[in-house]
């Protein structure tokens, strides 16, 4: 090797070391920021308090466009508890910049998944409550731009959040509200039913909505509503004014959870089949998935 040009390596070496340092300084410093939280919820089973654990995830510095508070997104999980289709949705929401706050309501309660889960939503609707005000309370979040965001079991409680007899105030918590929710295959049937206690929904059924915008996502072989239609039933059931806040989306060749990009599943459950109960197949569905995920990105930037 020429002299010179083994210089010229020695020259350039405290150029490559400090670009390698400075990338890796970059890399750590663009990452979203994840801790593990806890709030106390009511025991509305057994009476007392219970402990809700959850994963809170700001977005990396590098996506903000500014230092000041970002929207956040509340995630409540379905039967089957914690799986895939929450990170599946937090990652999106976090690329945009917006927080997320995945609960884990079953691991507070002992709970197997659907085997020994609480006999009605209602039982949980104040652990969307506590995390709400977790957040709100949090100086990275913006505590008027908090949206919720639920699947089957999780998807009946963001709907609830949406109506007035619903509020933290109901469970001892503030009058801090969701500013928007989104529900998929939230049991369109049991709304309105007057065999299934607090089912109430709408202005006609005694709980007026918030205003906050809803948006409700079906698939249309799901297992449970058996069919779009009871979703497009209760929208159509409401007075004019709340009809035009709540928005429909039906997914074709879509199961109930066809955004579970799992193993497919079988599972028996009494809130199948309009309420008959029996065998419901949960099967994914790729493209599906992604278009859903990327309607629910959408609606929340413009909503929050």
């Amino acid at each position: 090797m020429k002299p010179n040009s083994f210089a010229l390596i020695l020259g350039l070496a405290p150029l490559f070391l400090m670009s390698s340092a400075v990338s890796a300084h970059e890399s750590t410093a663009c990452q979203p920021a994840i801790s593990f939280v806890e709030f106390p919820t009511p025991d509305l089973m057994h009476g007392g308090s219970l402990t809700v654990k959850g994963k809170l995830t700001l977005p990396d510095r590098c996506r903000r466009h500014s230092r000041h508070p970002v929207p956040a997104v509340v995630i409540l999980h379905g039967s089957a508890g914690v799986d895939f289709r929450g990170a599946f949705y937090a990652d999106a929401l976090n690329e945009v910049g917006i927080a997320t706050l995945e609960i884990d309501m079953w691991e507070a309660r002992d709970v197997a998944g659907a085997t020994n889960r609480p006999p009605l939503p209602m039982m949980t609707y104040p652990d969307a409550f506590g995390a709400l005000n977790l957040l709100a309370a949090r100086p990275e979040v913006d505590a008027e731009r908090i949206g919720v965001l639920g699947f089957s079991w999780g998807g009946v409680i963001a709907m609830a959040t949406a109506t007035e007899n619903n509020q933290g105030a109901k469970f001892g918590y503030g009058d801090t509200r969701f500013k928007a929710h989104v529900a998929h295959y939230p049991l369109c049937y049991g709304y309105n039913n007057p065999y299934i206690p607090h089912s109430e929904f709408g202005s006609q059924a005694g709980n007026p909505l918030t205003g906050a915008p809803i948006l409700i996502q079906i698939g249309d072989r799901d297992a449970y509503d058996e069919s779009p239609l009871p979703c497009r039933q209760l929208k159509a059931s409401l007075p004019p004014a709340e009809q035009a806040g709540v928005e429909v989306v039906a997914y074709d060749n879509a199961e109930h959870a066809w955004d579970r990009l799992m193993v497919p599943i079988k599972i028996d459950d009494p809130f199948a089949h309009l309420g008959r109960g029996g065998e419901a197949t949960l099967t994914p569905n790729v493209e599906q998935a992604y278009k859903s995920r990327h309607k629910v990105v959408r609606f929340f930037l413009r909503a929050l």
